[in-house]
């Protein structure tokens, strides 16, 4: 480093005087703070590798999605044509199938893909079985920021992120109330000077007394009882540590610039959702968030298994028409390159982030998919997956995998986590265990 740039850090901020106010705008990640490799800033740390889901309901119809041509060489099919502007970031892994029994058509191929094991159906009561793997990542990944995990999507929902059994993590549905999550009160640059919110002391309290009273439960409860709520606990101490942050300055990675505020509201229009619109302000959202490094894992749930969302140009819900329309069903076929457009949009906010010699997306893994394959027959066989980001090298990108023994579409899951540096034997249990990698998409 020389004497120019001596004194010069990830926690420098440009200061000055706008309307007599003062402003502070932190800076990108310039060659000065980075290794002579460009991948760890000048101090030592590494650039952190990323997670992130891209999920949508009612599948695809493999016909229209599977490519041409396998390895480098292939060829973008019809319901991928909207990945043309990104095709060399992304992979398509196909003729894989979702081994677990398919009980409840969609949310049973969901609850496998994501967590590989079978769906837990008592009466009317449904819940997954075991954690998602955004949690499962998030738990070596997420320990380090201000948000273990962001969720989030376009359509009102409970969700699909599960910590484990009966224990979700609810999406932000608003972009405005994402926005205040995020870069609202808590949010700082680094160099600022710290306005403690008097709230997080007093949570803080609330915590100590709740697990100073559940120290006592534990002692009056069953093991089964026992292990529910020491997940429960679990959730509260690390919420706990996650308080703590919110009082300590920020990581010396976190450059970036408060955006500006998207719409409080979003109306549907003539009774649509504004999808298109909602999606894109979130991701660029959570593009900045993944920037300054107040996440490290993500889940955009565009939309759910089952939803019946009335897209732009369609005669009828989503869902419905995967069954009722007739022939090679093209309002469904519009749907489905609708959302790959998005998929596509998500890719393009993530790359347009410079890191080092590199962009945010080479340093993340992003896996697209979905509940079905072919919505209109439930079918969990060619499963759909697609990948972007090659978790800073570790995978492959630009080419077609396709299995040529219909392996278990819970082996992607499994590749993505060890990709990314997290100690993994196996991944989900049962039909949706998966042991071994696929080794084709390793570097």
């Amino acid at each position: 480093m020389s004497r120019r740039t001596r004194g010069l850090t990830r926690r420098t901020i440009l200061k000055g005087m706008l309307g007599g106010m003062a402003v502070s705008v932190g800076l990108p990640v310039l060659e000065v703070f980075l290794n002579s490799n460009g991948n760890a800033l000048a101090q030592g740390q590494l650039i952190p590798p990323r997670f992130g889901l891209f999920f949508w309901g009612n599948g695809v119809h493999p016909e229209r999605w599977v490519p041409t041509g396998e390895g480098a060489q292939w060829e973008l099919s019809e319901q991928l044509l909207g990945l043309a502007g990104v095709k060399e970031e992304i992979t398509v892994v196909s003729g894989t199938e979702l081994k677990v029994p398919n009980v409840i058509p969609h949310t049973s191929g969901a609850c496998g893909i994501l967590s590989g094991t079978p769906l837990i159906v008592e009466g009317q009561h449904e819940t997954f079985a075991g954690p998602t793997i955004d949690q499962i990542i998030a738990d070596a990944l997420g320990n380090e920021t201000r948000f273990r995990s962001l969720e989030y999507g376009a359509e009102a929902s409970a969700g699909l992120s599960y910590n484990g059994p009966d224990s979700r993590n609810p999406p932000e549905t608003s972009p405005w109330a994402l926005y205040d999550r995020i870069f609202g009160t808590g949010f700082r640059l680094p160099g600022e000077d710290a306005q403690v919110d008097p709230r997080i002391a007093l949570r803080r309290s609330v915590l100590d007394a709740v697990m100073e009273d559940s120290r006592k439960l534990q002692g009056r409860v069953g093991a089964a009882d026992k292990a529910r709520l020491d997940q429960h606990f679990t959730s509260i101490r690390e919420l706990e540590l996650r308080l703590q942050r919110l009082e300590e300055d920020p990581p010396d990675r976190a450059a970036c610039a408060r955006p500006e505020g998207p719409l409080r509201e979003y109306p549907a229009l003539d009774g649509r959702a504004q999808v298109r619109e909602k999606n894109r302000a979130m991701c660029d959202l959570v593009a900045l968030a993944l920037a300054c490094d107040q996440t490290r894992v993500f889940s955009n749930y565009i939309t759910y298994p089952v939803n019946n969302l009335l897209f732009e140009g369609a005669s009828a819900g989503h869902h419905q028409l995967t069954h009722d329309e007739p022939g090679d069903q093209p309002e469904v076929n519009a749907i489905v390159k609708y959302l790959i457009e998005e998929f596509a949009y998500m890719v393009e906010s993530l790359r347009a982030i410079p890191e080092g010699d590199s962009t945010l997306l080479d340093n993340c893994v992003v896996l697209g998919t979905s509940d079905v394959s072919y919505g209109r027959t439930h079918s969990l066989s060619e499963f759909p997956i697609l990948l972007a980001g090659t978790a800073g090298g570790a995978l492959k990108k630009g080419v077609h995998y396709r299995s040529a023994s219909a392996e278990n579409a819970t082996r992607v899951p499994l590749t993505i986590a060890r990709a990314l540096g997290v100690q993994l034997s196996e991944f989900g249990k049962d039909e949706g265990k998966a042991a071994d990698s696929i080794g084709a998409l390793e570097v």
